[in-house]
């Protein structure tokens, strides 16, 4: 699953909260519709079978509630994509990254082969169970961990004794701490403390450059890892460090040519976005280029980071820079040169902010937008709920203006094709109904400060705001989605300027 992930530190942040955010992009050609949901303890399977690969795996007895964002349609399975469950504890699953031929051939990913033939006859053989991934993750971690490094531990456990089918990575987030967990090869896995100070870009690729194996294998203050990583790296030569400093991209990473396209420009970015001037981006003399194997993992911002900074850079289409599709005006022999992270298959966008100041009943946000990040706004909601409102989780198969996600579909894709001319239209929509929103939880958190009451008592209060910001969402969205019609109804290319009259 193509996607790009951001992670910042609680110092790093605006409020002292951790965010971690992602965009779940669907395959090339493909377009996958998103609902918010919720689920229930007594919804949770016991036993869990995956849909595409045929893993089955017993589960805990006692399980938490917990908001996530599956697939809507459900026929490719759960794809659980990011949420929160009742402790303020929240998981991102997957971004989908990239490997080498000398870890691929020291530990195989462990994919789903179907049977061949059928039992009794000459030559048959039995499906070979495949591995647990992105269709699985969310389900299978996020009702049972109760802290970020708990997440860590309890996906690792499953990962050395299932294996995967394909290279992830995954981001366990608490009020405290982040943990990114990168998965090497069938059964092998990473993970590092995201620091405090420090935010973290991730863009389809693994990104760990630096490990310490004594303190993974110590005190686990900021790095773990499988139980055999150390005999692995060096059983397999895959250690490729001159100066005995361990680096995970260069072990266990990509540098080919496809990643100088569709991935490393979208860490170039968002780091030259959030420290222009620490380093040289741009020019024959810069530091870091869109196509640089070596840009950093984590970096110190040169400012503390706002939600709005996580929306405009995960929706980033490389305004500014040669390289944006849009461009119309100067050289454009360099336009559409690489992947936009605002790109028309990005399925939803999700942040959670668990802000510390807060009581836990009113705590952890998780904000959404859905569609093309180009054209869509951002929208907070409480995750301390029993049910998610009607027009972010009714999405349906058939195209309707009646819920969030199709009708943010229908606006990037009629608002695409005239750019200049919609994008007074969506920036008014983007800056007005994030505002609004925005107004509307801090009225409810201060009410919620005055008024307090235990967490559970709390979920109708929350559901209640939600409610309120969903239908000013629709009424926003709606608005915007009339303008844009009108707009791109006008440039037609059939049009002519005579009528009847």
């Amino acid at each position: 699953m193509a996607c790009t992930t951001i992670l910042v530190g609680k110092k790093a942040t605006y409020d002292g909260s951790t965010f971690v955010a992602r965009n779940e992009d669907s395959p090339s050609g493909q377009f996958t519709p998103k609902k918010f949901t919720v689920v229930q303890p007594k919804e949770q399977p016991k036993h869990y079978k995956s849909l595409l690969a045929h893993t089955e795996i017993p589960l805990p007895e006692k399980a938490m509630r917990y908001t996530c964002m599956p697939d809507a349609l459900g026929n490719m399975g759960i794809w659980g994509a990011f949420g929160v469950n009742e402790l303020n504890v929240s998981m991102s699953a997957t971004e989908t990254i990239t490997s080498n031929e000398r870890v691929l051939a020291a530990d195989p990913l462990v994919e789903f082969i179907p049977a061949k033939g059928n039992p009794g006859e000459d030559g048959y053989q039995s499906e070979q169970i495949g591995g647990i991934s992105e269709e699985d993750f969310v389900t299978l971690i996020l009702p049972y961990m109760t802290s970020a490094r708990d997440g860590v531990i309890r996906l690792g456990k499953l990962l050395e004794e299932y294996g995967t089918y394909e290279m992830n990575g995954i981001a366990f987030q608490d009020v405290d701490e982040i943990w990114w967990l990168e998965t090497i090869g069938g059964h092998h896995w990473i993970a590092k403390r995201v620091p405090d100070d420090s935010y973290v870009v991730m863009p389809n690729q693994l990104g760990i450059d630096s490990f310490d194996f004594d303190d993974a294998f110590g005190e686990q203050v900021e790095h773990m890892c499988s139980s055999d990583m150390r005999e692995f790296v060096k059983d397999n030569h895959l250690d490729l460090s001159l100066n005995d400093e361990f680096n995970p991209r260069d072990a266990f990473g990509s540098h080919s040519d496809a990643d100088h396209v569709y991935n490393t420009p979208r860490a170039w970015i968002i780091q030259r976005y959030f420290n222009p001037k620490t380093s040289r981006w741009d020019g024959c003399h810069a530091d870091y280029k869109p196509m640089s194997d070596n840009i950093p993992w984590s970096r110190k911002p040169e400012r503390k980071i706002t939600v709005e900074d996580i929306k405009y850079t995960l929706s980033h289409h490389f305004q500014g820079t040669p390289y944006d599709p849009y461009n119309t005006h100067g050289d454009l022999s360099q336009k559409g040169s690489f992947r936009p992270i605002g790109i028309n298959r990005n399925n939803v966008l999700g942040l959670v902010q668990i802000r510390p100041y807060m009581p836990e009943a009113i705590r952890s946000l998780e904000w959404i937008a859905y569609g093309s990040n180009v054209f869509n706004a951002f929208v907070p909601f409480y995750a301390n709920i029993n049910q998610t409102p009607e027009y972010m989780g009714n999405t349906t198969a058939e195209v309707t203006t009646n819920n969030f996600y199709w009708a943010n579909r229908l606006i990037g894709a009629m608002a695409d094709s005239h750019f200049a001319e919609n994008a007074s239209h969506i920036e008014r929509y983007q800056n007005e109904l994030q505002a609004r929103a925005s107004e509307l939880v801090h009225n409810a958190d201060q009410e919620f400060l005055k008024n307090p009451v235990s967490y559970w008592d709390a979920s109708e209060f929350c559901q209640k705001v939600n409610q309120d910001i969903a239908t000013l969402a629709k009424e926003q969205t709606q608005d915007t989605l009339d303008k844009v019609l009108y707009t791109s109804s006008s440039l037609m290319q059939n049009g002519f300027s005579r009528s009847d009259a």
